[in-house]
Parts: structure tokens; C-alpha cells; sequence
């Protein structure tokens, strides 16, 4: 048994191929790419539209799943997790039951691969039999306060192992929640070839913090009982502190960047060859209401992949969602340039491009089919009623 089916465009992971056909085996395995015309349609299942790989989420929190419709929108980075840090305690029956519908809704919107961020254990259950491959991020932070670096430490390197065998790293939250000794902590853990995520310049406060020991960062630590008297500015800003402690062994994931400079992204380029920078467009709008300036990443020519974050800040978790908000805002974006991040790019990301990511013979990278694309001025574009449906 196979599966062969053609269509109007296929995304190969690079580009878009006119009338072109696909074979699968039983297993999902690609076994042929053909060009047009050089097949017999008769023997081909037709699915009008676009027919891509499936999609890798690169930024995901599944543990906070249950916070769907309890933190409201429009608020900015500081009193957003401020709600989330305040509302942890909910049943534990009811967390699992969110984690659950939220992999199984994954599943169906043709999302393969995650990387997800884990500050606990409660998704372990869940990743031990999705039909998603998860590359988990055990997240650690101590409020920058040098004195809790070892408890918190500890209490996250038990989380790390309760993932026992699934694909994880521990990973440092964000620049301004890490001290320079977490940073060591979390990197001895590690080994040279694995893939660490970090959030980065989510909000403008992140780079006074670091230049000038200004913003309300200062407020929010105090909200939580804890002060920066130790912590002093660096003059540059947050990313350079980020550079500094981590290791350009590692594939290195910089989450939102929705506040990031031209100079920044290219100091990241010319310091990590095995950088990618991971959009969250619909968490952007929800959490901040403004989206990073996609043009500046684009021209500095990094790789750029796309995340859901979590459903405490986001309407639901779906990629063709994300990409459709980026092109509603940036129409001038190739959907080709898009539907890379989307696929080849996170795959690399993850290092699960072996796997995923493109139709390359040998390759299992799953098969969705994009109904409801339309032309216009000659090119390709998502229409607002676009959906995806999960073949393989």
C-alpha cells in the first residue's frame, strides 16, 4: 500500500512546485517527489490547494494549558506573568486534561514536532504518547538573586530527570530572570550538541534593565519579594549578557525578539553560527499588541522560525494561524519565505531535520493540506478562511 497524491502547488520545505506529485509508503515515508508532468494523475489522489510537510511549532509551554481564557489580553510582558506566576494552583485533574486536548489539538492542526518550555513535570505522561515529538526545554530561573542560584537549581534538575529518556536540554528562561552561576549550572548540564531556547527582548524594559538599571523590572522583582541590589547595568544591551554565558556549540533558539535592533541580530549572527530566531506573532498580539520588525531579520539573513507559545496567551495552537497574522501585517513576506520557517527551519532548529521538515526521499515529515489559498498579483497567499488538514 501507498499513498500518492498530487496537487495545484507542493511546499517542499524550500519552494512552491507547480502540479507536482508525492508518494508515501505505509509508514509516511517518502518514497518519491515527482516533477509535473512526469507522473500518471490517473493513479493520484488529487487535493486541491497546497500540500506541505507537516509543521514544526518551535516555541511552545503545553504545560500551561489550562490558563486558556484566564489571563486577559492587551496587557504588556510585566502584569502578564505576574497573572500566570499567581495562577498556578489549579487541580491537578484539570491541568492534565488541558495538556491533553492541547497535544491532541496540535495533532490535528499538522504540527509534528514542538519545542516545548517545562518548568514542571506535569506533561510527562502526555509526551510519552503523542503522536508529537517533543525536544523539551527544562526551564530554569532565580530571579537573578546569587544566594536561591543553587535551590533553584536543584529543584530544576529534578524536573530534568523526571523526563528520563524523551529529548531534553535545561535551558535559562530569559536574560534578566538568570544569574551568571545559573547560567554555568544549566550549561554543565548539557551536552556540546544539543539544542537550547532562551526568551529574548520580549519587552522594552528588558534592554533598560541591562542599560541602565531602569524600567519595571525593578517593580516586578520587588512584587515577588526580591530586589536587584546585587545586579548591576551593563551599559549594552540584554542580548550581550546572553551571549556572553552561553555555549555556540549548541543550536541556540532566541524566543519573541519582538523588541531586538539590527545590531543585535547581527552580533548574534556573527557570534553563533547555530542561531535561529523563533517568532510567536498571535502571543505578540495577545501579550503586547505589536509584532517584531520582521524586515530586520530578514535582511540580516538569519533563520527564523515560528512558535504558538502557550494558550494562557494565545487563542489557540495552530502554525497556519501564525502565519496567517503575520502576512494579515506584513503581506510583503513571501508565503514560500514563510512556510520555511514554518517547516525546514524549526525542523533544523530542533535537529530533527533528519526526520522532518521538507518531502525528501527517506524522509517522515508527515502531510498536511492547506485548503483555501488564493492568487493574487500572480502569487500565493493564504486567504483569511485557510485551513489545514492532517493527512499523514
Amino acid at each position: 500500500y501507498m499513498l500518492r497524491v498530487y496537487s495545484d502547488h507542493i511546499f517542499n520545505g524550500y519552494e512552491f512546485l507547480e502540479n507536482a506529485g508525492l508518494v508515501f509508503d505505509l509508514n509516511g515515508k517518502v518514497l518519491e517527489l515527482s516533477t509535473a508532468g512526469s507522473f500518471d494523475k490517473s493513479a493520484y489522489d488529487y487535493y486541491p490547494g497546497l500540500l506541505v510537510p507537516g509543521f514544526v511549532n518551535a516555541h511552545c509551554h503545553l504545560e500551561l494549558s489550562h490558563l486558556q481564557n484566564k489571563v486577559d489580553s492587551g496587557t504588556g510582558l510585566l502584569p502578564f506573568l505576574q497573572s500566570v506566576v499567581g495562577l498556578r494552583e489549579i487541580s491537578e485533574e484539570e491541568i492534565q486534561l488541558a495538556i491533553m486536548k492541547a497535544d491532541a489539538q496540535m495533532v490535528e492542526n499538522g504540527i509534528v514536532a514542538v519545542g516545548d518550555i517545562s518548568n514542571k513535570s506535569d506533561t510527562v505522561a502526555c509526551k510519552l504518547n503523542s503522536k508529537i515529538i517533543y525536544f523539551n526545554f527544562i526551564e530554569a530561573f532565580d530571579f537573578m538573586q546569587e544566594e536561591l542560584t543553587h535551590q533553584f537549581f536543584d529543584k530544576y534538575f529534578k524536573t530534568y530527570q523526571q523526563y528520563g529518556d524523551l529529548r531534553k536540554s535545561m535551558v535559562p528562561h530569559a536574560p534578566y530572570s538568570v544569574t551568571p552561576e545559573l547560567f554555568q549550572l544549566i550549561s554543565q548540564q548539557n551536552s556540546e550538541s544539543t539544542v537550547i531556547s532562551i526568551h529574548n527582548q520580549e519587552v522594552l524594559d528588558e534592554d533598560q534593565l541591562f542599560l541602565y538599571k531602569q524600567g519595571g523590572f525593578l517593580n516586578f522583582y520587588q512584587h515577588f519579594g526580591f530586589n536587584l541590589d546585587s545586579f548591576n547595568a551593563t551599559g549594552k544591551t540584554s542580548i550581550h549578557y546572553t551571549l556572553d554565558h552561553l555555549d555556540q556549540r549548541h543550536n541556540v533558539l532566541f524566543v519573541h525578539n519582538t523588541m531586538m535592533k539590527f545590531e543585535d541580530i547581527l552580533e548574534v549572527k556573527s557570534r553563533f553560527s547555530n542561531s535561529f530566531f523563533v517568532t510567536c506573532p498571535n502571543a505578540n498580539l495577545y501579550i503586547e499588541n505589536r509584532l517584531p520588525d520582521y524586515k530586520l531579520f530578514m535582511d540580516a539573513g538569519v533563520s527564523m522560525c515560528i512558535g504558538t507559545d502557550s494558550l494562557s496567551s494565545n487563542w489557540s495552537l495552530s502554525i497556519l494561524e501564525e502565519l496567517k497574522a503575520i502576512q494579515k501585517y506584513n503581506g510583503w513576506i513571501p508565503l514560500e519565505t514563510l512556510f520555511s520557517w514554518a517547516t525546514i527551519n524549526g525542523a533544523k532548529a530542533l535537529r530533527m531535520d533528519d526526520r522532518f521538515g521538507s518531502f525528501e526521499i527517506q524522509k517522515n515529515p508527515g502531510l498536511n493540506w492547506i485548503q483555501n489559498v488564493e492568487f493574487i498579483k500572480g502569487k500565493l497567499n493564504l486567504s483569511r478562511s485557510a485551513v489545514v488538514k492532517k493527512i499523514l
